[in-house]
């Protein structure tokens, strides 16, 4: 049971996981301090609002709604996706690309069954 989970662990696909998250988490930090120190002041400089949460708010029978924050948040979600896929995926892809491009593919050497079955026929034919 142990070999299988550590066999689950040691996965590149598992590893790239923990790896995307780490840094995902990096660049949130660095998103939202572009946000709130070049955006939110430019919000607030054109709708009059602190931050883009601030805009367009409204109560609709004691209820609150705000379809800023939301519009926040998906800001955040597209800046942070963009900051991944342009300086680590696109790269990343890039250098697998030129990798491949120098590697021709090896051809599958064929099983002893199959030499043998080989022979077989070549030395049927000879008779």
């Amino acid at each position: 049971m142990l070999k299988g989970f550590k066999e689950f662990l040691m996965r590149g696909n598992v590893l790239d996981l923990a790896v995307a998250f780490v840094i995902g988490v990096a660049f949130t930090a660095i998103i939202n301090a572009v946000v709130n120190g070049l955006i939110n002041p430019l919000v607030a400089a054109i709708f009059g609002k602190p931050n883009l949460a601030g805009v367009w708010n409204f109560t609709l029978n004691g209820a609150h709604f705000s379809i800023g924050l939301i519009l926040a948040a998906v800001f955040n979600f597209i800046c942070v996706a963009a900051a991944i896929y342009f300086l680590i995926v696109l790269p990343v892809n890039k250098l697998n690309e030129r990798r491949m491009r120098g590697v021709e593919p090896e051809l599958e050497t064929p099983s002893q069954e199959v030499v043998l079955l080989t022979e077989i026929r070549d030395a049927l034919r000879v008779r």
